[in-house]
C-alpha cells in the first residue's frame, strides 16, 4: 500500500511502485479463503450471506462516503471532472467499474492529461467481484474437490492462464488498458493468494520450528524482500515485459513473500509485525480510497508544486493520513458493528427537536447535502465534453491538423533544401544576395528575428517530436522553419519516442537538425533519454527543449535529466523554455504549461536562435 501511495506522489522515485496492487490482491486472495477454510473446518458449512454481510458493513461504508464526497466536491468546484459522473458513481456502486474505465478512462500511468480522482478504484471493482463470486465458487469445488493439492494445482494452472491471457491480449504500450484494468487479465494475483491459503494455511503454521526450516524460511523471506524492492525500482508499467510475464512473475515472487511473512517461526513475520505497519495496516483501505482524491484537488488548487517537489508530497501524505485515520475511527470502525435495521430510527432523531439528539443531526444535515449535492452533480453531469470546447483544445485541435497537412509538403521541400545548402558554401553571401518574400518579412517582425536568421531557417530542415505543448506551438514552428515536419500528440511520454523515431526514419522523415519538446506529462530517465540518443545517432543535430510545467513536481527532475544527457552526448543542445519563461506567467494558459499566443512567438524564437545559432 505504501509503495502504491510513494508511486502516485513521486512517479519517477519509485517507477514500479504500481505493482502494490497485485500484492494487495494476493494478501486478500489469501486471507479471506484462509478465513472461508477455517469456518468450513469448524462448521462443515461457509455462511455466504454472513460473509456478504461482514464484507459490506467493512467495505461499503467508507466507498460511498468518498465516492459521493468527491462527486459533490467536483459539482461545486472541479466541473473540469464533471464528465460522465452519473456513470462513474453507479459503475463504482457495482463493483463493475474496472470494466467501464477500460472504455472510458485514460490510461493509468497517465499523470497529466485528464487524470480522475476516481481511477484508481478499478482495483476495488476486481476486489469487489472477488468478494461476490468466490464464496459460492469455494463451496461448489469443496463438494467436488477433496484433496487440497488439488485445488493448489488448478489454482495455479488458472493463474499462468490468467497471466497468459494478459500476454495474448497486449497490443502495445500505447494503450495498456484492457490488460490493466481487465478483471480476467489481472485475476492471477488473486488466484494466488487463494491457491497459497490450500497450500499453507495459518492453524497450520507453528512458531516451534526446527533450526534448519527456520533457516531456510527466513532465506527464502530475505530473497523474496530484496527481489519485490527491486522490482518495484526497476519494473515500469509501460514496458512489453510487464505484460509479457513480468507482472505475473513479481507476484509470484510476493506470493512467497506473503507466505514467509504469514508464518509465526519466520524473521519476515517479526519485520513486518510492528506498531508502524500494525497502524497503517488498519487504515490501508482508507489511505488507499482517499489518495487520488487528495493529490488531484490539491494540485489542481496549486500551481507551484514543481516548485516544492518534496514539501508539497509530504502535505499530501499528511492529508491522506489523517482523512484515513478520521474515517477509520469515526465512520469504518463504527459502522462494522452497526445494525442497519436501526437506521430510521436514528434519521428520525437526527431530525427531531429533541436537544438530546443535537450530535446526530450536526452529522446528519452535511450528510445529506453532499448527497443531495453528488445526487444533482450526477444527473446534470454530460456524458461527453461540451461543443464548446476551450480555447486552448480548439487551438491544439486546429494545429494538430494543419501540421498534419504541412507535413506532407515538407517531405518534399526537405530534400531541396538539403542540396540548395551543399551548394551554398558562402552563406553570408548568399544571405546579403537574399531576398525576403512578404511572408519572411513578417516573420522577421513577429518572432524578433535578423534577415540572416530568416534566410537560414528557410532552407533549414527540422523535424519535431512534442507532446501537446508541440502540437501548440506548431504553427509558429512552421512559419519560422517552413521546413519543418512537426511529429507532436496529446498525451506523448519519453517511452514513446523510440517508436514515433523508427516511423520517421523508416519514412524519410528524421532531419538532420532534430527537436525534441517531450517531458510534460511524465518524468524520465537517463536511459529513456540514452535510447532516443542513440536512434537519432551522432551525425544529426538535437536540440531538447525543457520543460515548464510548474503544476507537477516532476519539473526539476525532467530538467536535471536534460541537463546530464547535454554532459553525455556532444550532439545535443539544451534549449532552455523553462530559464524564458518560468517569470512570464503571461505567456501561458490557465493550465499554465501550454504557452498562448504571445507564449508561442517567445518559444518559437528562442529555437530559433538557438538552431540557427548552431548553424
Amino acid at each position: 500500500m505504501l509503495g502504491v501511495i510513494i508511486y502516485h506522489l513521486l512517479p519517477y522515485n519509485l517507477q514500479g511502485g504500481y505493482l502494490g496492487v497485485p500484492i494487495f490482491f494476493v494478501v486478500s486472495g489469501y486471507l479471506i479463503t484462509d478465513l472461508l477454510l477455517q469456518e468450513y473446518e469448524q462448521n462443515g458449512r461457509i455462511d455466504i450471506l454472513g460473509f456478504y454481510e461482514r464484507r459490506m458493513k467493512r467495505l461499503y461504508p467508507a466507498l460511498v462516503t468518498m465516492v459521493l464526497a468527491t462527486a459533490a466536491y467536483i459539482t461545486l468546484f472541479e466541473r473540469s471532472l464533471f464528465v460522465n459522473l452519473k456513470s462513474i458513481i453507479w459503475t463504482n456502486m457495482l463493483y463493475v467499474y474496472n470494466w467501464w474505465e477500460i472504455g472510458h478512462g485514460s490510461s493509468y500511468f497517465d499523470r497529466f492529461n485528464g487524470e480522475s480522482p476516481f481511477t484508481h478504484l478499478w482495483s476495488l471493482s476486481i476486489e469487489g467481484q472477488y468478494y461476490a463470486f468466490w464464496p459460492v465458487i469455494l463451496v461448489l469445488l469443496l463438494m467436488i474437490f477433496k484433496q487440497r493439492k488439488t485445488f493448489f494445482y488448478l489454482l495455479f494452472g488458472l493463474a499462468a492462464a490468467s497471466a497468459a491471457w494478459m500476454a495474448f491480449l497486449f497490443k502495445s504500450v500505447d494503450d495498456t488498458n484492457r490488460v490493466y484494468y481487465g478483471t480476467d487479465t489481472r485475476m492471477f494475483a488473486i488466484l494466488l493468494g487463494v491457491g497459497l491459503a490450500f497450500a499453507w494455511p495459518a492453524t497450520k503454521l507453528r512458531s516451534d520450528i526446527e533450526d534448519g526450516p527456520r533457516r531456510m524460511l527466513n532465506g527464502v523471506g530475505l530473497v523474496s524482500l530484496l527481489a519485490v524492492v527491486i522490482m518495484f525500482f526497476t519494473m515500469s508499467g509501460q514496458s512489453t515485459f510487464t505484460y509479457h510475464g513480468g507482472m505475473f512473475l513479481f507476484t509470484v515472487v510476493s506470493t512467497v513473500l506473503v507466505a514467509t511473512v504469514a508464518h509465526p517461526a519466520g524473521i519476515m513475520n517479526k519485520i513486518f509485525s510492528n506498531p508502524v505497519f500494525d497502524w497503517v495496516g488498519k487504515r490501508s483501505y482508507g489511505i488507499y480510497l482517499y489518495q487520488f482524491p487528495v493529490m488531484i484537488f490539491f494540485e489542481a488548487k496549486v500551481t507551484n508544486a514543481a516548485d516544492h517537489p518534496v514539501l508539497y508530497p509530504l502535505i499530501e501524505a499528511a492529508i491522506i493520513l489523517l482523512i484515513s485515520d478520521l474515517s477509520y475511527r469515526y465512520l469504518e470502525r463504527p459502522l462494522r458493528r452497526y445494525h442497519y435495521s436501526e437506521l430510521p430510527g436514528a434519521i428520525r432523531d437526527a431530525f427531531s427537536r429533541n436537544s438530546r439528539f443535537g450530535w446526530k443531526r450536526l452529522v446528519a444535515i452535511p450528510a445529506v447535502l453532499v448527497i443531495v449535492i453528488a445526487l444533482y452533480g450526477a444527473a446534470t453531469a454530460p456524458n461527453k465534453l461540451p461543443a464548446q470546447a476551450t480555447a486552448l483544445q480548439n487551438h491544439i485541435e486546429k494545429n494538430q491538423k494543419q501540421a498534419d497537412k504541412q507535413n506532407a509538403q515538407a517531405l518534399k521541400k526537405q530534400k531541396a533544401a538539403e542540396k540548395r545548402l551543399k551548394q551554398e558554401k558562402d552563406q553570408k553571401d548568399a544571405v546579403k544576395k537574399a531576398k525576403l518574400t512578404r511572408r519572411e518579412r513578417f516573420v522577421m517582425r513577429s518572432y524578433g528575428l535578423t534577415k540572416a536568421q530568416v534566410v537560414l531557417a528557410r532552407d533549414t530542415p527540422v523535424t519535431a517530436i512534442g507532446d501537446s505543448v508541440m502540437v501548440d506551438v506548431s504553427t509558429d514552428l512552421q512559419q519560422v522553419f517552413p521546413n519543418a515536419y512537426v511529429s507532436a500528440q496529446v498525451g506523448r511520454q519519453i517511452w514513446q519516442a523510440p517508436d514515433v523515431i523508427k516511423q520517421l526514419i523508416a519514412k524519410g522523415a528524421l532531419a538532420n537538425t532534430v527537436l525534441i519538446n517531450l517531458g510534460t506529462n511524465s518524468p524520465m530517465t537517463n536511459q529513456q533519454i540514452n535510447d532516443v540518443m542513440k536512434l537519432i545517432g551522432k551525425k544529426r543535430q538535437v536540440f531538447w527543449i525543457n520543460t515548464h510545467v510548474p503544476t507537477r513536481n516532476w519539473e526539476s527532475q525532467v530538467n536535471a535529466t536534460i541537463n546530464r544527457a547535454a554532459k553525455r552526448y556532444k550532439n545535443l543542445t539544451v534549449v532552455d523554455w523553462h530559464g524564458l519563461s518560468q517569470n512570464s506567467p503571461s505567456w501561458f494558459y490557465g493550465d499554465h504549461v501550454h504557452p498562448n499566443p504571445t507564449g508561442n512567438k517567445q518559444f518559437a524564437k528562442l529555437v530559433a536562435q538557438a538552431v540557427l545559432k548552431a548553424d
